[in-house]
C-alpha cells in the first residue's frame, strides 16, 4: 500500500472504475459523491472488448457476466421497410477475435457491481452527500471544498464528474456545450411485452433521412434498451431524467416500420435530453489535477464507446501513476499523453456518424441500398470496429508527455 492519496470527484462508472484499478495497485483512494444515495441513471450501455476486458482484469468478469447475454448479431435497419442488412456477429467473434466478449449492460447492474466491489475491496472509500465545489492545489497537493464545508486533501485529483465537471471548470477549461441540433429519447422496455420477432439478443441500429433508433437486450435479457435520435430545433436542456410523452415520441418517428411503432409504445417512461457537442479538449490535465471519462472526452453515443472510454481511461490512470509514484503530476500527463489521440479521434467519429446514421439517402428503398452498400461496406465496418475492439488498456504503451507548463496556479 502506497501513502498516495488519490481522490476522485464523481461516483459513475468512470469514478469507480478509477478507484477500483488505484487500489488494485495499493493506491489510496477515496471517492466523492455528489449524491446522498446511488441510483445510477440511464438504460442502456455497450462495452465491447476493449473495456470488458478492463473488468475482467479487476476479477469483476463473471459477475458482470451474470447481468446480461450473449449477443448476437450486429445489423442496421430501414427505417420504413424494415429492410435488414446484417453486419457481423457480436458474441462468438468477439471472444474469439478479441479474448473477451462484447456486452450489452443495464446501466444500473453494472453501476451497483462497481459499488458492491468498491465497498468490498475499499470499505469507506465511497463518500455519498460530498458534493465537491471548489478544488484549490498547490505544489505539494490539492484540497476539495466539499458543500457542507469539510475540506479534503490528498495527493491527486481525478475528475470524474461527468459532462458538467467541477474539477474541469476549477483547473482546466470552462464548458462550452453547442446544441447538436439532435434530441435524443431513451427508455427500457420489458421483453415480455414485446412479439417473439422482436426480443431476438441482436444489436440493431435503424437509420433513416435525419433520425435514428438503436436497441438491444440489457438486464440478463428481460430488458431491451432504447435510444431514438431525431434532428430536432427548440429541445436545448441537457438532461437525463426529463420525462416526455409516448404520443411525442410517436410523433417524432411517424411513418417509420411497425416494429418501430411496436418499441416505442411499450416503452415505459421515455426520457429525452437535447444533445450536445463539445470540441475535444487538447488538454485535461493540470498539476495535480486531471480529468476522465464525460468530463475529459465527453462524446456523442454513436460509436458506443463513452462508457468504454471512461474504463479505458481508468486502466490507463492507474498504471501511468504506478509507474510514475515519485512524480505523480508526471504520471497524469503521462496518462493524457497515452489516452488524447484515441479519445479525440474516437470523439470526432461519433459525430461523424451522425451524419451516416441521418443521411437523406435513405429516404428512399432505392438511395437507401446504394448508400448502405457504401457507408456500411462489410471490410470497412469490420476495420474501424477492429480499432475500437483490439485496444488493450491493461498493455497498451505508456507515452512519453510534452514537458509541464512553468507553473499551476494556487487556486486551480
Amino acid at each position: 500500500m502506497t501513502t498516495s492519496r488519490i481522490l476522485v470527484a464523481g461516483a459513475g462508472i468512470g469514478g469507480l472504475t478509477a478507484a477500483l484499478c488505484l487500489a488494485q495497485r495499493g493506491f489510496q483512494v477515496q471517492v466523492f459523491e455528489q449524491a446522498s444515495a446511488l441510483k445510477a441513471l440511464g438504460a442502456g450501455l455497450q462495452l465491447s472488448a476493449n473495456a470488458t476486458r478492463v473488468l475482467f482484469t479487476l476479477g469483476l468478469g463473471e459477475a458482470v457476466q451474470a447481468l446480461t447475454i450473449l449477443p448476437g448479431k450486429k445489423c442496421i435497419r430501414l427505417w420504413n421497410t424494415g429492410q435488414e442488412w446484417e453486419l457481423f456477429d457480436l458474441g462468438r467473434e468477439s471472444i474469439e477475435r478479441y479474448g473477451y466478449p462484447y456486452m450489452m449492460l443495464y446501466r444500473p447492474d453494472l453501476h451497483g457491481e462497481l459499488v458492491r466491489a468498491l465497498n468490498e475491496r475499499c470499505p469507506g472509500a465511497l463518500q455519498l452527500d460530498a458534493k465537491v465545489v471548489e478544488v484549490r492545489q498547490d505544489a505539494r497537493e490539492v484540497e476539495l471544498v466539499l458543500q457542507d464545508g469539510r475540506r479534503v486533501r490528498g495527493d491527486v485529483l481525478i475528475g470524474a464528474d461527468g459532462v458538467h465537471s467541477v474539477a474541469r471548470a476549477a483547473a482546466i477549461a470552462e464548458d462550452k456545450p453547442v446544441f447538436s441540433g439532435c434530441t435524443a429519447w431513451r427508455g427500457v422496455i420489458e421483453v415480455q411485452r414485446l412479439p417473439p420477432r422482436l426480443r431476438e439478443p441482436a444489436g440493431v441500429n435503424w437509420v433513416g433521412p435525419g433520425a435514428h433508433i438503436v436497441h438491444y437486450p440489457v438486464h440478463a435479457g428481460r430488458l431491451i434498451s432504447l435510444t431514438g435520435i431525431v434532428e430536432k430545433e427548440g429541445w436545448f436542456r441537457e438532461s437525463w431524467t426529463e420525462e416526455g410523452s409516448i404520443e411525442e415520441c410517436l410523433q417524432d418517428f411517424a411513418g417509420w416500420h411497425e416494429d418501430v411503432q411496436c418499441l416505442l409504445r411499450q416503452i415505459a417512461v421515455p426520457l429525452r435530453w437535447a444533445m450536445m457537442v463539445r470540441e475535444p479538449l487538447t488538454n485535461w490535465t493540470n498539476g495535480r489535477i486531471s480529468l476522465l471519462g464525460d468530463a475529459a472526452h465527453p462524446t456523442l453515443p454513436f460509436l458506443a464507446q463513452g462508457a468504454g472510454m471512461a474504463i479505458e481511461d481508468a486502466c490507463v490512470l492507474a498504471r501511468a501513476l504506478e509507474q510514475h509514484a515519485d512524480d505523480l503530476s508526471l504520471g497524469l500527463r503521462v496518462y493524457q499523453a497515452s489516452r488524447i489521440e484515441r479519445t479525440t479521434r474516437i470523439v470526432q467519429g461519433s459525430a461523424a456518424n451522425a451524419h451516416r446514421f441521418h443521411n437523406r439517402a435513405l429516404a428512399t428503398p432505392e438511395g437507401a441500398q446504394a448508400y448502405i452498400a457504401g457507408a456500411w461496406e462489410q471490410d470497412k465496418v469490420r476495420a474501424q470496429y477492429h480499432w475500437l475492439f483490439s485496444y488493450c488498456p491493461e498493455s497498451v504503451p505508456l507515452e512519453q508527455p510534452p514537458p509541464a507548463p512553468d507553473a499551476t496556479s494556487a487556486h486551480a
